[in-house]
């Protein structure tokens, strides 16, 4: 599949929690070439260094005008890259898709506001013959799926990727951990939950946070009996949403309800105090949520993952350390890590997937020594 060439809006979120659709973006597509990111808070950096990550040849715009005026060619889609809690975008946010169509741009929508029902969008949608597509929206009910318990027949390990909070990396790890599996010779198929995923190209999954209630554990059940019917997978991975323990989201509920989750990863940034757009409500411990996910179902967490949000790297180790001290989970970062404590983890927990892991000589030695994948136990200060 070709891919088509997209600028993506964030406006003053990119690299901030409401911005994570256009973080997700730039890490990784097979729908859209990034070519890219409106912030004017940002403007005139690398979309990559701006993350604090390698620089990505994204460049980050002041202005959709900036943008049009450097970009040799009009991009072939606007998306808009944003998951703010308003239910309806600004007046400038709509002058700038308006703006977009008028270019010949099609509108790529991941928002709860579906621009595909509002008539100013259809009308010039239709006037300049470009698309709208909204990501969110939900089939219809006739084609909606309810729990029927042919998961059953799932005989693969089925692995839910969540979190103590929203935007703290659970598809980011997810993906990461997708890409090094395939890479170690795993069938691995990977299970999108939200707009952002789908926008990346997951061939199986459904926005959850968009359904009726009574349909969301079915149509998790479903995605995942069609990827195990269909690819004949070693490993299913599922991306998280949300937090089970938080009190504004039952996305995570339906996630392990719906995937019937053999194991958990959990995804935590530690310095984060409160959560993500709740600045009242405070972060669970790891050791809560672990807690919470192990009673109120059969799954195990398996292994910690991190955000390393405001944290220095040294930082980082001191916290590997003192969860695998105190948890004795391997722990790791998978932006700075890379995934090898994973993958132990699951030939470890699921021993059917070691015979078909391709040996990996730069991991090998660390992880025969030690199974688990644990970093030495450093010093607290």
């Amino acid at each position: 599949m070709t891919k088509k060439t997209a600028l993506v809006y964030c406006d003053q979120e990119f690299g901030r929690a409401d911005g994570k659709t256009a973080v997700g973006l730039v890490r990784y597509s097979d729908l859209y070439t990034i070519v890219g990111i409106l912030d004017r808070s940002l403007a005139g950096q690398d979309a990559g260094e701006a993350l604090g990550e390698a620089t990505v040849g994204i460049p980050i715009f002041a202005s959709l005008d900036d943008a049009l005026g450097q970009l040799l060619t009009v991009p072939q889609c606007y998306i808009y890259g944003k998951a703010p809690l308003e239910t309806s975008i600004s007046q400038a946010e709509r002058t700038l898709i308006l703006e977009a169509m008028a270019q010949g741009m099609d509108i790529i929508n991941g928002l709860h506001q579906f621009f595909s029902e509002d008539p100013e969008f259809v009308s010039q949608a239709a006037q300049h013959q470009v698309q709208i597509q909204d990501i969110r929206k939900p089939p219809l009910v006739a084609d909606l799926h309810g729990f029927t318990g042919e998961i059953s027949r799932v005989t693969v390990p089925v692995v839910a990727v969540l979190g103590t909070d929203c935007a703290c990396g659970k598809m980011t790890t997810a993906l990461k951990l997708h890409q090094a599996l395939m890479e170690q010779g795993l069938k691995s198929v990977f299970i999108a939950t939200g707009q952002t995923g789908l926008m990346q190209g997951a061939k199986y999954g459904i926005a959850i946070d968009a359904l009726v209630s009574q349909f969301v554990v079915g149509e998790i059940e479903h995605a995942i009996v069609q990827a195990f019917d269909q690819e004949d997978p070693d490993i299913i991975l599922v991306e998280g949403q949300s937090a089970v323990s938080h009190p504004a989201f039952m996305s995570s509920l339906g996630i392990l309800k719906g995937s019937l989750a053999n194991g958990v990863i959990l995804q935590h940034p530690p310095a984060r105090k409160f959560r993500c757009d709740f600045p009242h409500l405070a972060m669970p411990t790891v050791a809560q949520e672990i807690k919470l996910i192990e009673t109120i179902s059969a799954a195990k967490v398996i292994a910690i993952t991190l955000s390393h949000e405001d944290l220095t790297h040294a930082a980082v180790l001191r916290i590997i350390a003192d969860y695998e001290r105190s948890l004795q989970l391997p722990t790791t970062d998978v932006l700075d890590q890379g995934c090898q404590k994973l993958v132990a983890a699951l030939c470890q927990n699921f021993p059917q997937l070691q015979p078909k892991i391709r040996p990996n000589p730069l991991a090998q030695n660390p992880l025969a020594q030690n199974p688990l994948g644990k970093v030495p136990v450093l010093e607290s200060r």
